[in-house]
């Protein structure tokens, strides 16, 4: 079964990243205290991710496979799964805990990475697909350490759209 094994928060901008036990996931704004539900993150306002997600298998392959260690959160990403390709996520709703979260697109490793954690690297370790996705929270409600991904459930958006295109053409 898929479930979380670490989360992560940073108050602001190239803050070290702060291992947390438990989260709140605040609807259409992400973690509380975390930089982009802060307004402090390095891409605010223009491209924000609520929550970002990372394999710990992919951390795991990419500490064997190079001299990085990025077991501490310098991945930059907020939560930490098992047992499940987080890119399977994308285009689904799922429950974390009380949280309703939506995988809304890839989130690939930028240079900044590399800036904040001092790893040369880091950026080129996250590429090949192990970057992690973007989330959005749909629904609000704490996530802890432990907690399941459920309720997995595809979204279909195309269906609403040409529903609306169809009302207007009337």
């Amino acid at each position: 079964m898929a479930h979380v094994i670490d989360l992560f928060i940073a108050e602001a901008d190239s803050e070290p990243m702060q291992s947390v036990t438990d989260v709140q996931a605040v609807a259409n704004r992400g973690l509380r205290d975390d930089r982009y539900f802060n307004g402090t993150g390095y891409y605010s306002p223009y491209d924000v991710c609520q929550v970002t997600l990372i394999a710990g298998e992919a951390i795991d392959e990419i500490n064997r496979e190079s001299d990085l260690d990025l077991r501490a959160g310098e991945h930059r990403r907020n939560i930490v799964t098992d047992g499940i390709d987080v890119h399977e996520l994308l285009k689904h709703r799922f429950r974390i805990g009380d949280a309703l979260l939506e995988g809304t697109r890839p989130r690939p490793p930028c240079a900044h990475v590399e800036q904040v954690n001092e790893q040369d690297g880091v950026a080129r370790a996250l590429k090949s697909g192990r970057g992690g996705i973007c989330a959005d929270v749909v629904e609000s409600g704490q996530i802890s350490v432990g907690d399941s991904i459920t309720e997995i459930e595809a979204i279909d958006k195309t269906g609403s759209i040409i529903d609306r295109l169809r009302s207007k053409a009337r």
